[in-house]
């Protein structure tokens, strides 16, 4: 043991062992180093393309009977395009109702949509919460100068004094109390005017809500008072004439004259100042009452396109007429069957949706179908019932939907076991990122970018989500931009 220990202190004592060692750290060090920095900042790109929102649910295949079709609304019947004993394929339009004018309401709804979009995107590239805090500053400041000036330019001619502790009014009141209160005014005035000028002074734009509304509740005091011992002031005036003042008219009208000057600056620096805090304080709130009425007006095109959906019988299934009550010219009630089709696809899915759900499925909902059968195929098919009731199990509400297969397969049998991925909506040249990069708070919900070096939070209104984790982007970013993956940045 002592010859091994020789040995390894005779090596550590060569010179060209601890250069190989200092190297060796050096590089572990220094990939480590560069591994680290390059994994520091992740991004994704906004992509365009097509998006599809999906329901997932299970079922089980069972026999297909027949179906009875109705309008889902009312109306006159202007188009039929099959008859009894046809044959007719899945998707089949069979019949509809006049649909002119909810053509020209969907139209409508449409353009209010670019419209809100439009002003959606005016107001976020327009005035930003840090420039309205500016503005708004800049305005107190202003509305503090012409306060200043009313009191020291205008209202202190009659005072001897007036920026002291002893101001002293030069011209005769009623009465020694009316002089003193006048004299006391004076001073307190002078006194908040110099803590609206102190905190003033404090401010820049980087204060926060707090401090700055603090600070406005400063100003709105002084103003305040100040205008109550403008008020005064003209009460003294007013009631001067040259047999009780020792003074000449002409003096008594300068007086008057003046203090009048100091009250109206007085009062439109009040005005001008609430005008200001009005805008600073709507800037946030005007954003999120647009992205409101954008949801409003995409929730008008929704229902128009369903008015029209509604509008039409199409053939959910593939098969034969046996009843085909629709002419021309008839009108049509939603609770009266006028088409009926017996199936030959041999089977369909039937499946309880939750109510959480069900508000999402309509008919004719495009179905991707996978089987246990069958694990390695996808089926497709269509919904082509909604329950109008629920069905309730040992206290869990469902509500009960039958989908048809597009195609008919000798294999199907009935109580197979069906994975069903109904689409609800589909979207195309819409863009997308996934929702890991999304940033949601009680502020709203953001995208962070990065800017001259500077991660910068930019506002953007959301769409549809896809069952992968994707997510439309209405407004706020564009196609090709560089956004932070949140979900997997990597901190230091």
């Amino acid at each position: 043991m002592p010859t091994f220990f020789n040995k390894i202190s005779s090596l550590l004592k060569s010179k060209w062992v601890l250069w190989i060692i200092i190297l060796i750290v050096l590089g572990v060090g220094g990939y480590f180093l560069f591994f680290y920095r390059s994994q520091t900042y992740q991004f994704v790109t906004v992509e365009r393309g097509s998006i599809d929102e999906s329901v997932s649910i299970t079922g089980n295949t069972t026999p297909a009977e027949s179906v009875s079709l109705t309008f889902g609304s009312s109306g006159i019947i202007s188009r039929t395009y099959s008859d009894l004993g046809k044959q007719v394929w899945a998707g089949q339009v069979l019949a509809e109702l006049n649909t002119n004018d909810l053509v020209a309401g969907l139209h409508q709804a449409q353009a209010s949509v670019l419209e809100q979009q439009a002003k959606l995107q005016a107001l976020q590239n327009g005035t930003k919460p840090i420039d309205a805090s500016l503005a708004f500053i800049i305005a107190m400041r202003d509305a503090y100068l012409e306060t200043e000036t009313a009191v020291f330019r205008y209202a202190d001619t009659i005072f001897t004094n007036g920026v002291s502790v002893n101001p002293v009014i030069k011209i005769r009141t009623q009465n020694q109390d009316e002089e003193r209160s006048i004299e006391t005014e004076r001073l307190i005035v002078g006194e908040k005017l110099k803590k609206w000028k102190d905190n003033l002074a404090n401010l820049n734009i980087l204060s926060d809500s707090k401090t700055i509304n603090y600070t406005k509740e400063i100003g709105n005091d002084a103003i305040i008072s100040i205008a109550i011992f403008l008020d005064n002031l003209g009460t003294i005036t007013a009631n001067l004439n040259p047999n009780n003042s020792g003074s000449s008219q002409s003096e008594i009208d300068t007086d008057r004259t003046t203090i009048n000057t100091a009250a109206q600056a007085v009062s439109t620096s009040a005005s001008a100042l609430q005008t200001a805090y009005t805008a600073w304080t709507s800037a946030p709130e005007d954003l999120n009452a647009q992205e409101a009425a954008v949801k409003a007006v995409e929730a008008s095109v929704e229902s128009a396109q369903a008015k029209i959906h509604n509008a039409q019988i199409v053939a959910p299934i593939s098969g034969a007429i046996t009843q085909f009550d629709a002419k021309i010219g008839q009108l049509a009630s939603p609770n009266t069957p006028l088409i009926s089709i017996m199936s030959d696809t041999g089977y369909e899915v039937d499946a309880g949706v939750s109510e959480i759900d069900i508000g999402k499925i309509l008919l004719n909902n495009i179905v991707s179908i996978t089987l246990d059968a069958f694990p390695n195929e996808i089926f497709s098919g269509a919904v082509f019932y909604v329950a109008p009731a629920e069905t309730n199990v040992q206290g869990v509400i469902s509500y009960q939907i039958k989908i048809s297969f597009d195609k008919p397969d000798s294999r199907l049998k009935s109580g197979l076991t069906a994975n069903i991925d109904i689409q609800t909506k589909h979207k195309d040249n819409v863009l997308i990122l996934p929702q890991y990069a999304i940033l949601q708070n009680d502020s709203g919900t953001f995208v962070e970018i990065l800017e001259n070096n500077i991660i910068k939070q930019n506002s953007v209104v959301l769409g549809i989500t896809d069952q992968k984790g994707n997510v439309e982007v209405i407004s706020g970013v564009t196609e090709g931009e560089q956004v932070f993956n949140i979900g997997l940045k990597v901190t230091q």
